[in-house]
């Protein structure tokens, strides 16, 4: 079960739990790749660093543009 962060606290930075798992999706198999590429060891997993970064509003509009890229072009409500 997940405490931290909260949910609302997510959801203010994205407006769906449907995207939030898409934002979070992608940005930490960024993370994942970025640090296997460099041979760092994470001490947390991917997915807790990319709720946080949510969480604290970092990379907001490059997490939007890459999943409109990603659904080609179109965004889903």
């Amino acid at each position: 079960m997940m405490l931290e962060p909260a949910m609302n606290r997510l959801l203010k930075r994205v407006p769906s739990r449907y995207m939030l798992v898409n934002v979070v999706a992608h940005r930490a198999r960024q993370i994942a790749s970025q640090a296997e590429d460099e041979g760092v060891h994470l001490e947390d997993k991917p997915v807790t660093l990319a709720l946080f970064e949510v969480a604290n509003g970092e990379n907001e509009s490059e997490t939007e543009e890459s999943l409109i890229e990603e659904n080609g072009g179109a965004e889903e409500n």
